[in-house]
């Protein structure tokens, strides 16, 4: 079992959009999480081939039946042009094992787990310079390979477009996380110990790296979006800021910077964040990753902003998701206009918005996750809620983890986690 991706442009199975569905989806259950897992590893990257971007381990962008793939024209049978669905499947795999503790899953995805690494490490560096970078290869592919992947997703804040292959922040970011979590595995299920060393020694050589060539300090100090095949720093501002929260790979020190760009008015339209600041020469409250607000991009940046402690701000992002669902039928769409909430009376769709669209759907799971502070740690289901008074009280029965049903209950900042009498 696993979700599509979305209608009508896109109900197939999609890597990066699967793996964040069913990531925000864990607190209503696993069993997303690990259909996912186990349909995705058995369509793992086993071969080079040009035209459709596989590459032994990685894990596929997308697939497609239609006549044009049938026909050998289009490279979608599956097509492989991703370089962030690698590394968010090894951190599914670790987020579902923190909710389950499932080891028998995690061992029998060893060698899958084994190969996306060795991915990140041989295929996804390029070039050997310590990040995971893209450049089609396919005459067909895409261009920009990660989630912000139209044509002039990414791009400098004077409105050029950057040389490939690209190093994006948020693929930085994720292979962190991803190293770290699989680490935990290592020293868990996998009885590696000495591969576990390894990764957290990798993890803490990217962190420096990351932080060193990524971080800008004009403008208010903010991260590029990412470097360009001339190892130049994308100098817009854009919401992968929240991704990086999401991942860890932010100092402490430099958390309160990374917020207040994302709350600036510049960047936060009062239904979201946007993905371009209204700064740079690009930004257009109806492009597609140039300034519309993505409920699932906000989603990521709430659960990185309560990671950090910035409740106040994470609720303000929540509430506003919610607010604006009520305009749309309570069912988010994929997209919607970066327009200022003050000079708009609703919330105006992408005129092409996908609905219903799997990880917009998911999103108000992962902000119910971060409101109530829900964390699976150590086998234990553990709250740390913050819950606005706009909302009142939040009550969820029959919530699964460990194999058990649980009870939760949160107020404010008070509430509990009990097992489910039934």
């Amino acid at each position: 079992m696993l979700p599509g991706a979305g209608l009508p442009w896109f109900l197939t199975v999609f890597g990066r959009d699967t793996l964040i569905t069913a990531y925000q989806t864990l607190v209503a259950g696993p069993m997303l999480a690990k259909g996912a897992l186990l349909a995705l590893a058995r369509l793992q990257g086993e071969r080079c081939d040009d035209f459709t971007d596989e590459e032994p381990g990685k894990i596929l962008h997308e697939v497609r039946s239609g006549e044009l793939t049938r026909t050998g024209q289009k490279p979608y049978g599956p097509y492989y042009g991703t370089a962030d669905a690698t590394q968010l499947w090894l951190i599914l795999l670790s987020e579902y094992w923190r909710w389950t503790r499932d080891d028998d899953t995690v061992r029998l995805l060893r060698d899958n787990a084994l190969a996306a690494l060795r991915w990140i490490d041989e295929y996804g560096d390029r070039d050997g310079d310590g990040y995971v970078e893209y450049a089609t290869r396919s005459p067909e592919g895409l261009g920009n390979q990660c989630w912000r992947d139209s044509p002039d997703g990414v791009c400098f804040a004077g409105g050029t477009i950057p040389e490939l292959p690209v190093a994006t922040s948020d693929l930085q970011g994720y292979v962190y996380d991803a190293k770290l979590r699989l680490a935990e595995l290592c020293d868990g299920p996998l009885g590696d110990p000495a591969l576990a060393e390894r990764l957290r020694a990798d993890a803490a050589g990217l962190y420096e790296r990351f932080n060193r060539d990524f971080w800008l300090d004009e403008r208010g100090g903010f991260y590029a979006v990412g470097l360009d095949g001339n190892k130049n720093p994308i100098d817009s501002k854009t919401s992968n800021m929240g991704h990086l929260l999401w991942s860890g790979i932010v100092p402490r020190e430099r958390a309160d910077a990374v917020v207040r760009q994302l709350m600036s008015e510049d960047m936060f339209s009062g239904w979201g964040i946007r993905t371009l600041s209204r700064e740079d020469r690009l930004y257009n409250a109806l492009g597609y990753h140039l300034g519309t607000v993505w409920p699932h991009d906000n989603s990521l940046a709430v659960l990185g902003l309560a990671r950090y402690g910035y409740r106040e701000e994470a609720n303000r992002i929540c509430l506003a998701l919610l607010e604006a669902a009520e305009h749309f039928d309570y069912r988010l769409p994929e997209a919607m206009s970066g327009f200022a909430r003050n000079r708009v009376l609703f919330p105006v769709p992408y005129p092409t918005a996908c609905s219903p669209q799997a990880w917009a759907s998911g999103t108000p799971l992962a902000l119910l996750r971060a409101m109530l502070g829900m964390e699976p740690v150590d086998g234990k289901l553990v709250l740390d809620p913050d819950i606005p008074p706009e909302l009142g009280r939040i009550t969820a029965d029959r919530v699964r983890a460990f194999g058990r049903l649980w009870e939760v209950e949160a107020v404010a900042t008070t509430g509990y986690v009990r097992l489910s009498p039934g």
